[in-house]
């Protein structure tokens, strides 16, 4: 099982570095997604928290 998640993990280490090396900007277009999607679930945790308080 371990070494199943060490393949698993170096298959997603090399895909991300291909990505990068073979299309630079649609590499940073889904970094900004990815931000986008973590700032929008802080947004609404931060907001469940509020209306929790009130």
């Amino acid at each position: 099982m371990v070494q199943a998640k060490k393949i698993a993990l170096y298959v997603v280490i090399v895909f991300v570095l291909y990505t990068i090396i073979t299309s630079p900007s649609r590499a940073a277009d889904l970094v900004q997604i990815g931000f986008e999607g973590i700032s929008t679930a802080a947004q609404g945790v931060g907001e469940f928290m509020t209306q929790l308080i009130s």
